[in-house]
């Protein structure tokens, strides 16, 4: 099976998003199958939208020989027009690759609207979809109505090099030997992620607990000054550390250092929380998005309404003054992890999955729904 996989820039960009889609693209190749790369440059949304009518981007993809058309939803304002036609040349199934919608975060109300209309119409183009979680499928089935095929394959978190792996007793040692609770953020240092509240939080819980941040710091990024702006008014330069990009060895290293993760941000799975309870950190996350679908609210971490900062600070406070409490939810978290399936079981069934579209397309016959 020859593959099609469109996507904005490179494969090897540093987010989730991107991770799973390297990852798909292994387990494809390894089933045997040819994955053919179609990117396009990063723009503003105006100019994505203009995609759909440029000639050499629509001539490309038309003349493109697959078998089957993977699309990272990312891209979905460059194809929500354009699939039509796609679709009309060449009878080629689409599958949208969905992390979470746009049309999910928070936006000013006109752009949402719009964000929502062009998302509706890109779903509505394509004819299966290969989701993260059951929250971002249900997000998807609430914005497109559909009864098209859909499949979900959970991310994993066995990709870090992480030899030996972390043990009850030195999940022990960390937690009740520790004079300070060390608490880990890990994401892109944008509004959506939360950081902003987490550092509400700190400031509301005194110097003996301290944060490690992991993020490129863009100084000419508005969120990035005001995040700098927040640590000076609320002092809190002798607690917070921003440490840059990391490989993954010192992202190892960090997790295996710290005693809580904590990232209140709307995610549509999130793989650092699993990454975190890998290595025995409990988690602090929302409510809301797929943050429930992976960590276990009292046992494997502590989940609290989108902006409620005071909550975070009292589960804070609370896991740095009982050591015992953050032991066992640590060994909790560390359970979590390993009973989730790894990323070669997750894409091998989304490869299966995948061939299943491609076969009964080449024979039209229809797709039975498969939620995963």
């Amino acid at each position: 099976m020859h593959v099609g996989l469109i996507i904005y820039g490179s494969l090897d960009a540093l987010s989730g998003g991107y991770l799973y889609d390297r990852m798909l693209v292994r387990a494809l190749e390894e089933a045997g199958h040819r994955v053919a790369l179609f990117s396009l440059p990063w723009r503003s949304y105006p100019r994505h939208l203009a995609d759909n009518w440029r000639l050499d981007w629509r001539a490309r993809l038309l003349a493109a020989p697959v078998d089957l058309w993977l699309q990272d939803e990312l891209n979905h304002p460059s194809l929500f027009w354009f699939n039509r036609t796609l679709r009309k040349r060449r009878p080629t199934p689409i599958v949208s690759i969905v992390h979470h919608l746009r049309s999910s975060e928070a936006h000013p109300r006109p752009l949402l609207h719009l964000y929502r209309q062009v998302e509706r119409a890109y779903l509505a183009s394509v004819d299966a979809s290969l989701v993260n979680s059951h929250t971002t499928l249900s997000t998807v089935r609430a914005l497109a109505p559909t009864h098209r095929p859909a499949h979900v394959a959970y991310p994993a978190a066995d990709h870090l090099p992480a030899f030996p792996e972390i043990d009850a007793e030195t999940i022990a040692a960390r937690a009740l030997l520790a004079n300070r609770l060390r608490v880990l953020f890990v994401g892109n240092l944008i509004p959506r992620k939360g950081l902003h509240f987490l550092l509400d939080a700190l400031a509301m819980v005194g110097e003996e607990i301290e944060l490690t941040v992991v993020g490129s710091l863009d100084l000419s990024n508005d969120y990035t000054n005001l995040l700098r702006q927040k640590i000076n008014t609320l002092h809190l330069h002798p607690q917070v550390r921003f440490v840059g990009r990391v490989d993954d060895a010192t992202l190892v290293s960090l997790y295996r250092s710290h005693h809580v993760f904590a990232a209140p941000s709307y995610e549509g799975f999130g793989i650092a929380y699993l990454e975190a309870q890998r290595f025995g950190l409990p988690v602090i996350a929302l409510t809301i998005g797929a943050a429930p679908e992976v960590v276990i609210d009292g046992y494997t971490g502590v989940l609290v309404k989108p902006g409620d900062s005071a909550a975070i600070a009292a589960a804070l406070q609370r896991l740095n003054g009982d050591r015992s409490l953050l032991l066992a939810m640590g060994l909790a978290a560390r359970l979590r992890y390993t009973l989730h399936p790894t990323w070669n079981e997750n894409m091998n069934a989304a490869v299966r999955w995948l061939e299943t579209i491609a076969t009964c397309a080449a024979h039209r016959r229809p797709v039975l729904t498969n939620q995963g």
